[in-house]
């Protein structure tokens, strides 16, 4: 059994993890622990205290109790703005308290976008735009082109997790770019599980979203690389292009 921990802040969409865990079968658990979050707020200055090393910490040293074979910190938003030596360096500190290999959403999004073998994308990110070019440089600081990237203005992670489906459907194809390979959607307080495969057969791309590529990271950290069905063309491409981030 591979066990696969996260720590999520706050609550907006942690229901996605069961779903996610339906959907996968029964030969992973996926361990959920929520981390403080004092203020809810897509704002720098209260991402940087959700992200900070106390709160992650605390999180992880309960996922080492629970025996997890990798840890991840799902959040996005709350891992670029530290920069990339900053989300590397708090990634390390999460590997550390939990005893396990860990990384954060927004390196997970790189190596999915790698392991691909993609190179230039477009971001539908719900952010306010402050926060959203943050992502977009974190992108490019992993040599990854934006061809377009836009924020939706939304400021607390609670009303992003009450987007319907159909609302992100049309969000997501509203901000593809034709010059993009793939559309990324950063935010783990939005819900994608159950809409994976439509948002793909919708644009006749590959999406990524926050949620499903911090599980895939958490898998392949664990290594569970085993292709799988009903969640995107990322779980679908297996072994070999997980095998694609090391090389």
């Amino acid at each position: 059994m591979t066990r696969v921990g996260f720590l999520y802040p706050g609550y907006s969409a942690e229901d996605d993890y069961p779903a996610f865990q339906r959907l996968l079968g029964d030969d992973v658990e996926l361990h959920l622990v929520h981390t403080l979050m004092r203020e809810d707020a897509h704002r720098v200055d209260a991402l940087l205290d959700v992200g900070g090393a106390d709160v992650l910490g605390e999180g992880a040293r309960e996922l080492r109790a629970r025996g997890v074979d990798s840890a991840v910190w799902a959040c996005t938003s709350g891992s670029f703005v530290f920069g990339w030596e900053g989300a590397r360096a708090q990634a390390e500190g999460v590997a550390a308290e939990a005893g396990a290999p860990a990384s954060s959403t927004s390196f997970a999004f790189v190596h999915a976008v790698r392991a691909l073998g993609l190179s230039r994308v477009a971001v539908a990110a719900t952010y306010p735009d402050d926060v959203a070019s943050r992502f977009a440089d974190f992108l490019g600081a992993a040599g990854i082109e934006v061809a377009a990237w836009s924020g939706r203005g939304i400021v607390t992670a609670a009303e992003v997790g009450t987007l319907p489906a159909d609302d992100v459907l049309d969000f997501v194809a509203a901000n593809d770019h034709p010059d993009a390979e793939a559309v990324l959607v950063p935010d783990t307080a939005l819900h994608s599980a159950g809409v994976l495969d439509a948002l793909e057969d919708r644009l006749g791309k590959t999406v990524l979203t926050a949620n499903q590529v911090s599980v895939w990271e958490g898998l392949r950290l664990a290594g569970a690389t085993a292709p799988r069905e009903g969640l995107g063309s990322l779980f679908r491409a297996g072994a070999g292009a997980a095998a694609a981030v090391e090389r």
